[in-house]
C-alpha cells in the first residue's frame, strides 16, 4: 500500500494489542491473513494522517463514513499477530473525551456541535448491533500516562537512533500475560500504600482493557511520534518503566524515600517533555 505522505506528524504515543490470527473469526481472520502479505504496508504516522484528514473538509468529519480495513501486523514466534486499526471506532471514543480536554471555543472552531451530534448518533447506533467491541489502539498526546509504563519492564524496552532516513523508535513489547500481571501485583501495592488516584485509575481502566484480549496476544507501548520532538540523547536516557517499577517496589518495601526520588526522576523527565509542548 502506498504512502500517504512524507510529512511526518509528531506528538502521539501509542498503547497496542496484537492479538494471534486464530483469536479472530472468519471471514476476518482471511482477510487478515491476505493482508499480511501485502509487499508495503503503512506505517503508524499513515494512520494519523489519515485521521487527521478527516478534519480537512468543511464541515469536518469526526469520524470516517466506513470503518478502516487496515492493521499493523508483527510475528511472535512464527505466530501472525495482528493490530487492527479500527479507527472509525476510536473516533467515536475519543470524541467523547473532548469535552473534558478543549475549551469551549477551540472545540467548537475544530468540530462544531452538529458534527459532534451527529457522530455521537452515528457510534449509538453502531453500538447497537456491535455492544462488545472496543479498540486495539490507545493513544495519548505529548505524553505517554504513567500507568502504561506499568505493563512492560525496562528488559523489554527497543530504541534504535535512527538514521537521516530512517525515523528513530522507542518501544516496548511483552506478552500479554506479563502485562495483565504486572497490573494486579502492581494494584495491590498501590492499593495498600497510598489513596485511590490518576494512578490507580488508569491501572484499572487499562487492566480491564487487557482482559478483552486473547491470552496470548502481544503489547506494545511504542513512543510514536513523540521521538521527533525529544533529542536523541533524551530518548536514549529514557528509563521510564524502570522509575515506575522502582517506585512502586520501594512502596513495596516501605522505603518512601526511594519511591519519591524514582517519582522525582520521572517527574523531571516530563516535565522537560511539557515544556517543549508549551513551547509548540
Amino acid at each position: 500500500m502506498p504512502k500517504v505522505s512524507s510529512v511526518i506528524v509528531p506528538y502521539a504515543v501509542y498503547l497496542r494489542v496484537y492479538e494471534p490470527l486464530a483469536a479472530f473469526p472468519e471471514p476476518e481472520r482471511t482477510h487478515w491473513a491476505r493482508y499480511a502479505r501485502r509487499p508495503d504496508l503503512p506505517s503508524y504516522q499513515d494512520e494519523l494522517r489519515r485521521s487527521l484528514a478527516g478534519l480537512l473538509p468543511t464541515p469536518p468529519v469526526a469520524a470516517p463514513v466506513q470503518e478502516s480495513g487496515d492493521a499493523f501486523v508483527t510475528e511472535v514466534d512464527g505466530v501472525l499477530c495482528v493490530c487492527p486499526w479500527r479507527t472509525r471506532l476510536r473516533g467515536w471514543l475519543a470524541l467523547a473525551e473532548l469535552d473534558e480536554e478543549l475549551p469551549r471555543p477551540v472545540l467548537e472552531a475544530a468540530l462544531p456541535e452538529v458534527v459532534r451530534l451527529q457522530a455521537a448518533q452515528d457510534h449509538e447506533r453502531w453500538l447497537e448491533s456491535n455492544p462488545d467491541a472496543r479498540p486495539w489502539i490507545r493513544m495519548a498526546v505529548w505524553q505517554v500516562p504513567l500507568h502504561w509504563f506499568v505493563l512492560v519492564s525496562d528488559e523489554e524496552r527497543a530504541y534504535e537512533k535512527g538514521t537521516g532516513e530512517v525515523a528513530p523508535v522507542l518501544r516496548y513489547r511483552t506478552p500479554m500475560v506479563q502485562a495483565r500481571r504486572r497490573v494486579a501485583r502492581s494494584l495491590r501495592t498501590l492499593k495498600d500504600s497510598m489513596d485511590e488516584g490518576p494512578l490507580v485509575e488508569g491501572l484499572l481502566d487499562v487492566g480491564r482493557w487487557l482482559e478483552e484480549f486473547h491470552p496470548r496476544s502481544l503489547v506494545e507501548l511504542d513512543y510514536g511520534g513523540l521521538v521527533h520532538v525529544l533529542p536523541a540523547g533524551d530518548l536514549e536516557d529514557d528509563h521510564s518503566a524502570r522509575d515506575v517499577a522502582e517506585g512502586i517496589e520501594a512502596l513495596r518495601t516501605g522505603d518512601g524515600a526511594a519511591a519519591g526520588e524514582a517519582y522525582a526522576r520521572l517527574v523531571e523527565r516530563w516535565r522537560s517533555v511539557r515544556d517543549r509542548r508549551s513551547a509548540n
